[in-house]
């Protein structure tokens, strides 16, 4: 049997932490801020729950791109139709 005392000083670490992140060229999609096409870079980066520093499941998904060219920052809620069918094709 577990006493009181026992249960008192035990010590859970647990929390979120991101995942490894993934870039890829959106080749086809033109940016909507210069116009440049190809010049898009996407990267997704999975955030996942953890306990004792080992990942259990996903929380949740930060998908953005980046223009190389004007240097814009576009997240999911900004992704034209066309980012976001490029997106779709990233798995």
């Amino acid at each position: 049997m577990i006493g009181f005392e026992t249960l008192i000083s035990m010590i859970l670490f647990f929390g979120t932490r991101p995942g490894k992140q993934r870039t890829r060229i959106l080749t086809q999609s033109i940016c909507p801020f210069c116009e440049q096409k190809g010049s898009l870079q996407a990267t997704e980066v999975p955030n996942y729950f953890h306990l004792f520093w080992i990942p259990l499941f996903r929380v949740q998904t930060s998908r953005f791109a980046s223009c190389s060219h004007c240097k814009r920052t576009y997240y999911k809620e900004e992704f034209t139709a066309e980012m976001e069918q490029e997106f779709a094709n990233f798995q």
